[in-house]
């Protein structure tokens, strides 16, 4: 399985706009990720609603995880957008 930690950039975190870039991207991988808050709390990272209801907010630490093929690619690519601030897009 495939995992990375990242600090989400967006000033208002995970929430309303952000959320929804993020899990939109998150289903165009084509493979199932999860979301992990720092709490220990996961959900589909293509669920806006679960991504909702984890109320990450800036500079919190979340972990993205992935099987299966592509699931590397797919990583790094949703910790990029997690590395930008989405509010300002």
């Amino acid at each position: 399985m495939a995992e990375r930690t990242v600090t989400v950039a967006s000033s208002v975190g995970l929430h309303a706009r952000p959320a929804s870039l993020f899990s939109q991207a998150a289903a165009k991988t084509g493979v199932p990720v999860t979301l992990t808050s720092a709490a220990g709390k996961s959900v589909n990272a293509a669920s806006i609603l679960g991504v909702l209801s984890l109320g990450i907010g800036h500079g919190e630490e979340v972990t993205l995880s992935a099987e299966g093929d592509g699931a590397d690619a797919a990583l790094d690519s949703l910790v990029e957008l997690l590395n930008t601030d989405l509010d300002k897009q």
